[in-house]
């Protein structure tokens, strides 16, 4: 994760998004991981993923050093961990120690992660909903979403000239969106999802006091009565929040779906399949 951080500093904000993004769907079995087969459509196509996840082939040099080391050992699902706390304890967050132990799906569902993913632009509640289905609470909620106090985001996707006319925006950064984001502009453009997006710090937080939520998903936190007081809370106690970020974690590390699995060769097919023995990783 050091050499990842220091070829490309986005890299850490990308690698901890791959555990939300793998958990949130039939728990952490490393299933994000998989690419499309003839047979199987799945899940990095999938509309909270396509153009949007990166750094995969990360896991895939971590795996590969393992695989020298200690063949058959650790799994890609363990290594989307240990690696999304890591991405977060080399950017100033806190530490904790991870459990260890998961398999590999054998299989990715494209159409589950469509079904559950949240949408950029879904509101306190939905999102609420979502976290108490997986049994995570409202404050795990807030907390994991502090999760952007790093990384960035490609605005159009939140469609930021929309939100441009949000009340609850501050004028100032309603001004910076304006400049970012003109109607009919370069769809590309991305933004920091807080003011210190290469820093794991509380900022995220102090900005939605003022209103300076880049995604709609963030803002609706604080103007939400079910979150605004955890919101509050870890704008104020910087510590306060690196605890609950910590013991979210462990407790989203913990989803698993019961099904089968394995510990597979490479992250990216089964074992067994006709590309398991394949050495060079495209990303």
């Amino acid at each position: 994760m050091k050499q990842s951080l220091l070829a490309e500093p986005r890299s850490a904000a990308s690698v901890l998004r791959l555990q939300f993004h793998d958990c949130f769907v039939n728990g952490c079995d490393g299933s994000l991981l998989l690419d499309d087969t003839p047979t199987m459509a799945g899940e990095k196509l999938a509309l909270a993923n396509i153009n949007s996840l990166r750094s995969f082939e990360v896991i895939d040099k971590i795996k590969a050093e393992l695989e020298q080391s200690c063949p058959g050992v650790v799994s890609c699902a363990d290594i989307v961990i240990m690696a999304a706390r890591d991405a977060v304890s080399l950017t100033g967050g806190p530490r904790w120690e991870v459990k260890l132990g998961r398999l590999d799906g054998l299989t990715a569902s494209r159409a589950d992660s469509d079904a559950i993913m949240p949408s950029p632009r879904a509101n306190a509640t939905t999102l609420i909903d979502l976290f108490a289905k997986l049994k995570l609470s409202v404050k795990d909620l807030v907390a994991l979403s502090g999760s952007h106090s790093i990384g960035r985001a490609r605005l159009y996707d939140d469609q930021t000239v929309a939100r441009q006319q949000d009340a609850a925006i501050e004028p100032q950064f309603r001004e910076e969106l304006m400049r970012l984001c003109p109607v009919n502009g370069y769809q590309n453009v991305t933004g920091g999802l807080d003011s210190t997006p290469v820093v794991f710090d509380n900022l995220y937080f102090k900005d939605l006091v003022v209103g300076k939520g880049v995604l709609n998903s963030d803002q609706t936190l604080y103007t939400s009565p079910e979150t605004k007081a955890y919101v509050e809370e870890f704008s104020r106690d910087e510590e306060a929040f690196f605890q609950a970020f910590a013991e979210g974690m462990i407790k989203l590390g913990d989803l698993q779906s019961g099904q089968p699995g394995e510990v597979r060769r490479n992250c990216r097919v089964v074992n067994g399949s006709p590309a398991a023995a394949m050495n060079n990783y495209q990303n």
